[in-house]
């Protein structure tokens, strides 16, 4: 099985948006790594507009109309403009693959936690029902929780993405190993009870590889500031080729 790579670009625009001058380009960023063989683009768009701004999501629909064999995903808290920016793109016919619903707050530094059940299941319902009649896939942000997996699937999601910050944190220590266990055991639960599993959160080309063969059934991995800060250095086609070979 091939785990996809999908390209957060938040981190181009967080640049961007420090002059009026338009560059890097956040476009411009995507298609490099198009070429470069990842499988799909990635966004979070914050109410603040920090880095990616409504016109970003715009552009890159309009991009990813030109490469029909890649996907968009659109991730972001449900409860602040996630779902409005959704549908803005929908409205204009644009694609929309998968949407990822995280629970940060609006002012938050980066997202650091996944959901919690049962206490945000009937709140996350509706909302999950309203992105599949649209058609989308629905992931959750998710702990490496093997109780929680059941609960996410009983409330409608598609997938989980594993947040995976603490394994990164435990990489090159004592307790990488038990890490390392812990995500593959909630990747089992969640495919036991038929969810997809994605994951993302300070994976980079060092903790990668283990990462991904640890993991059964691991489809997608959004790797966005690594990847970026690795791509100053060696360039965009590069970069996204060295993930890609972690990921074989």
């Amino acid at each position: 099985m091939t785990t996809h790579l999908s390209v957060n670009l938040n981190k181009v625009a967080l640049v961007r948006n420090t002059r009026h001058l338009g560059i890097p380009s956040v476009t411009r960023a995507a298609t490099l790594c198009l070429q470069a063989g990842a499988a799909g683009i990635t966004v979070h768009p914050r109410p603040d507009a920090r880095h990616i701004r409504a016109d970003d999501v715009r552009e890159l629909g309009e991009l990813l109309k030109a490469w029909p064999d890649r996907e968009y995903n659109i991730e972001g808290n449900p409860f602040h403009n996630l779902m409005d920016t959704v549908r803005d793109l929908l409205d204009r016919k644009l694609p929309v693959h998968q949407v990822t619903f995280v629970p940060d707050s609006e002012g938050q530094f980066t997202s650091d936690h996944g959901w919690n059940f049962p206490q945000d299941a009937n709140r996350l319902r509706p909302l999950i029902q309203h992105a599949k009649a649209w058609g989308l896939r629905v992931s959750l942000f998710m702990d490496a929780d093997p109780a929680a997996m059941l609960a996410a699937k009983e409330v409608g999601a598609d997938r989980v993405e594993l947040y995976t910050e603490p394994y990164a944190a435990a990489w090159g220590t004592p307790e990488q190993g038990a890490q390392l266990e812990r995500f593959a055991a909630a990747a089992r639960a969640a495919l036991k009870v038929g969810l997809g599993v994605n994951a993302g959160h300070d994976l980079n080309r060092d903790n990668l590889a283990a990462f991904a063969r640890a993991l059964p059934g691991l489809q997608e991995v959004s790797i966005g500031h690594a990847l970026i800060a690795d791509a100053l250095e060696l360039g965009y086609d590069a970069t996204v080729k060295a993930y890609l070979d972690c990921l074989k």
